[in-house]
């Protein structure tokens, strides 16, 4: 069977992540690797702490957009049986890597999270910390999700808020305290040189999860710690973030088969 051609936006994403990946592991590797692999978002609020993910041993887990797998090793050593996808063969090299080092060994997939090669119903759990449901179409990722989740089984995802994008232009390192952007408009955010991101209005969403039989169970809208430091944003953006939310996790649940 061929493999799925892939859309013009995953072909850009992929070369650009590929171009990154090695710069993108020098620059955050060591405050993943501090947190152990397994806390959510910018800041790294612990999963012990939020419980987004509840238990996960003896469930069959895939990450979309795995990078180099810091959060599936994490599940993996909690009992998991976890499967990493990612558009980039770069990002995987570091995966195996760090699969190595760990001394644990789980697949690990080359596709994009857009059109995945696995069985309907296969997994228990989809999830991604700002990972493929970013930066890939969700009219796409949502529906294949849903696919390959089995009944009951959960999708959880941390991504930025449509409240930041409003109000970050594109030409700015940060965020500002205007909205700038049309928010009926929301859906690719091209910078450029950098990896293509999607978001939609928060109505659009929850519309979209309910066509594809996915209820919402919650909306965590993260808020860093007073002076939580982070090797992805300054100490600015961390301020703005303790006055809206710069990022959240969607928590859905496959309501049927």
């Amino acid at each position: 069977m061929a493999e799925p051609q892939l859309t013009r936006h995953a072909r850009f994403n992929q070369t650009a992540w590929d171009a990154q990946a090695d710069r993108y592991q020098d620059r955050h590797g060591a405050q993943l690797k501090a947190s152990g692999g397994d806390s959510w978002g910018l800041w790294q609020r612990p999963e012990s702490e939020l419980g987004v993910l509840g238990d996960v041993s003896g469930r069959d887990v895939l990450e979309l957009g795995c990078g180099a797998a810091q959060w599936s090793i994490a599940l993996h050593r909690r009992g998991a049986r976890v499967t990493g996808l990612d558009l980039s063969a770069s990002q995987l090299a570091h995966a195996r890597r760090l699969m190595r080092a760990a001394g644990v060994d789980f697949p690990l997939v080359h596709a994009s999270a857009e059109s995945t090669p696995f069985a309907d119903a296969a997994f228990d759990l989809v999830f991604c910390d700002w990972g493929a449901m970013t930066f890939c179409d969700p009219y796409l990722t949502v529906p294949e999700a849903a696919r390959v989740l089995r009944p009951g089984g959960l999708l959880a995802f941390c991504t930025g808020t449509p409240i930041a994008d409003l109000a970050w232009p594109l030409e700015a390192d940060h965020p500002g305290d205007r909205l700038v952007y049309d928010y009926w408009e929301l859906r690719e955010i091209r910078e450029p040189g950098e990896p293509v991101m999607f978001q939609l209005p928060y109505g659009e969403w929850i519309e979209l999860f309910g066509r594809c039989e996915l209820a919402v169970e919650a909306l965590l809208e993260l808020k860093p710690q007073a002076g939580a430091a982070s090797s992805y944003r300054t100490d600015a953006d961390r301020e703005w973030a303790r006055r809206w939310p710069m990022e959240h996790i969607w928590r859905v649940r496959r309501t049927s088969g």
